[in-house]
């Protein structure tokens, strides 16, 4: 099998610096370095730190807690914020907890966050092309003023009730395809000329999506590797699906069957920005070998 593997699979900017923060949390609290003179009580992360499951084992394994509420918090514990950032609200009793908090929302998203909260200050309706399940999405929308819509598809927006008299704000999640935020914003300039539009998706995004584009016009089939609560990596299957190739998304190289590739000669591989090297390198293994 001829594999051609993408430049930009793997860790992103926000997941390597996430991961570097609890690496060093880990670090100080097992040589008992710490700047802050605090109790060294656990070493929390509030909610996965982020969407891969071989990475949160990793963590698991190593003694880090991961809780889901601030209301599990002690006094001396570390507490490290995910990479896709929290609520406001969520935060401010994280803070009022006690714990010493690490922030570890990835750069892009808090930009995000604080660029909708300056844009709807005066009460804006935010319109958020995002998740509406997904935990960076629900930081997000914690940070408008006014009314927020969340929609994930041109269908669910054409179905909200939009008063024209109003202000409106277009973001999106971090992780969404650009082409179809590009349309999006369009149809919605067309309908309210006055219409703010944020840059909320992030490069890296940008980058791995077209490179999955390119790839996937180039072979016959397509394996992605990556958490199946990833968006951003359901998001790169969903690109290479489109090329009208077989799209195979998997969280490890076990998980693909020899049979499926039975008459493939060229196959393309990314990764998600969650996914670390060794799975992807592992997929290639089982790539190549066949």
């Amino acid at each position: 099998m001829n594999v051609i593997r993408a430049k930009t699979a793997g860790f992103c900017m926000g997941v390597s610096l996430a991961l570097q923060k609890l690496d060093t949390a880990l670090d100080e609290a097992t040589t008992g370095i710490d700047k802050s003179n605090d109790p060294r009580g656990r070493i929390c992360t509030l909610g996965p730190i982020i969407h891969n499951p071989q990475v949160l084992a990793f963590y698991e394994a190593k003694g880090v807690a991961c809780v889901r509420d601030a209301a599990e918090l002690l006094p001396d514990d570390r507490v490290i914020i995910r990479a896709h950032g929290i609520p406001r609200q969520e935060e401010e009793r994280v803070r009022a907890s006690g714990a010493r908090v690490v922030d570890a929302t990835c750069p892009k998203v808090k930009k995000a966050q604080l660029a909708i909260a300056r844009a709807t200050r005066a009460g804006a309706t935010l319109l958020l092309f995002g998740e509406a399940d997904h935990p960076e999405v629900r930081g997000l929308v914690s940070y408008a003023h006014g009314p927020a819509h969340v929609f994930g598809s041109p269908k669910e927006l054409a179905e909200l009730r939009l008063d024209p008299g109003h202000n409106h704000v277009l973001a999106s999640q971090t992780t969404q395809d650009r082409e179809t935020f590009t349309a999006l914003e369009a149809g919605l300039r067309a309908r309210f000329p006055g219409l703010t539009v944020l840059s909320t998706i992030c490069d890296a995004t940008r980058e791995r999506q077209e490179e999955a584009r390119s790839i996937a016009s180039s072979v016959d089939v397509m394996v992605i590797v990556g958490g199946r609560q990833s968006g951003n990596t359901r998001r790169l299957a969903d690109v290479a699906a489109l090329s009208g190739i077989d799209t195979f998304h998997v969280e490890s190289a076990d998980e693909l069957d020899a049979k499926r590739f039975a008459q493939k000669t060229r196959a393309g591989l990314t990764a998600g920005a969650s996914t670390p090297k060794s799975l992807i390198d592992a997929a290639e293994n089982w790539l190549t070998s066949l």
